[in-house]
């Protein structure tokens, strides 16, 4: 074909670039219909997410220090053998209750018995002599004054009287002494308590060359439990006490009350008896120690217990449940909804657990909306749906 000559389609009658021109313009006309009959799409965000949220409960609680303690024995006394001899017997059965006086070993009493009469025969001698000494005195004086006998004669007479005298004290003292070790023979229980296995066999020497521990009597009614106070919380327990008027006196009375690791709640009862003066540097804690009545004798020495000392009344507490709670490194929070329901991050003071609240000391207002479930979507800064709930009350604590 010639340069400037168009080819001629044979059916259509135009040339190919024609046709081209024609199904372009087609196809334009074609697309701009097609949009014409589409909706325009618009990115429609999602609804809020909805979270459950409440009110704090309002309630009053009686305020508590709450520790971990140890029992420990209201005495306990290591019974020794203070006079050297066999032992001729044991008197008790191991691990029995005994009463205050009761005879527990006997060591070799003859003997020591045999001493005590040959002291106060002694003695007896002594105070004989003392009369014919002070009889002879008498009889010197008289003499003396009648000129009868010379003064060396009279100092004579005085000075045995003197001597007799000082011979009669060391008698009685003797006797005395022979009575004390006679009195050791019998070893008695010093109070009520329960005595521990004997260490030592009928028949053996004891007290040869030092006393000799027999065995153990621990009382057990009333029972001591010992714990330690942090300075933060001495703080506090001492200015709630001054803001009440409590004396240092009445503070050591507050009540106590214990649990053991495997019941529930605190059933046993008692009261503070003691804090140490001065706290101590190394760990920064006061101890302190109460005293509670254990007749059926549940509390033996030596167990970890839960220590809980009531020392306030508050009215109006607020709670919430523990699990509404956060913590990161600024401390503990809770997440509450404001007015345009958008999530805050709320710092908060958090006291202690009555029942599955938690009491918060500050950072929260009776009327705040705390997020309760939902927690994951909370975020703070962003809207919710709030939906209202109630948190119920907490149980009575147990006693």
């Amino acid at each position: 074909m010639k340069p400037g000559h168009s080819r001629v389609c044979a059916k259509s009658g135009g040339t190919i670039s024609q046709r081209a021109d024609i199904h372009r313009i087609s196809f334009v006309i074609f697309a701009f219909a097609a949009l014409g009959g589409c909706e325009q799409n618009s990115f429609v965000p999602p609804p809020p997410p909805k979270v459950d949220v409440a009110a704090p409960v309002q309630k009053a609680i009686t305020r508590y220090f709450v520790a971990t303690g140890n029992t420990a024995p209201f005495n306990s006394v290591d019974l020794v053998a203070r006079v050297q001899g066999v032992l001729q017997s044991i008197n008790y059965k191991d691990g029995s209750l005994v009463k205050q006086g009761t005879t527990l070993f006997t060591i070799e009493p003859d003997t020591y018995k045999l001493k005590l009469d040959q002291a106060q025969a002694a003695e007896a001698g002594a105070q004989a002599s003392v009369k014919q000494a002070e009889a002879d005195y008498k009889r010197q004086v008289d003499l003396v004054a009648r000129q009868a006998v010379s003064q060396a004669t009279l100092d004579t007479s005085t000075s045995t009287r003197d001597n007799a005298q000082a011979n009669l004290q060391q008698a009685q003292a003797n006797t005395k002494i022979a009575e004390v070790n006679y009195g050791y023979t019998n070893v008695a229980a010093p109070f009520d308590g329960i005595v521990s296995a004997h260490l030592v066999s009928v028949g053996e020497l004891v007290g040869a060359a030092s006393p000799t521990q027999l065995a153990t009597i621990v009382q057990l009614d009333p029972i001591y439990v010992t714990f330690n106070v942090n300075e933060q919380d001495v703080l506090r327990i001492r200015a709630e006490a001054k803001r009440r008027g409590m004396t240092s006196s009445e503070l050591t009375q507050l009540p106590i009350e214990v649990g053991l690791q495997t019941e529930n709640g605190f059933p046993h009862k008692g009261k503070l008896d003691y804090a140490a003066p001065t706290v101590n540097q190394s760990t920064g804690t006061l101890a302190v120690r109460g005293v509670l009545p254990n007749a059926d004798r549940i509390l033996l020495p030596g167990y970890y217990v839960r220590v809980r000392v009531p020392f306030d009344q508050q009215q109006d507490a607020l709670l919430v449940p523990d699990i509404a709670l956060g913590s990161d490194q600024g401390g503990r929070y809770v997440l509450a909804v404001n007015a345009d329901n958008v999530v805050e991050q709320r710092k908060v003071q958090i006291g202690q657990v009555e029942g599955e609240l938690r009491v918060i000391e500050s950072g929260l207002k009776p009327d705040d909306r705390v997020v309760i479930a939902g927690l994951l979507r909370a975020i703070p800064g962003q809207k919710v749906d709030p939906q209202l709930q109630k948190i119920d009350a907490p149980p009575p604590p147990a006693k």
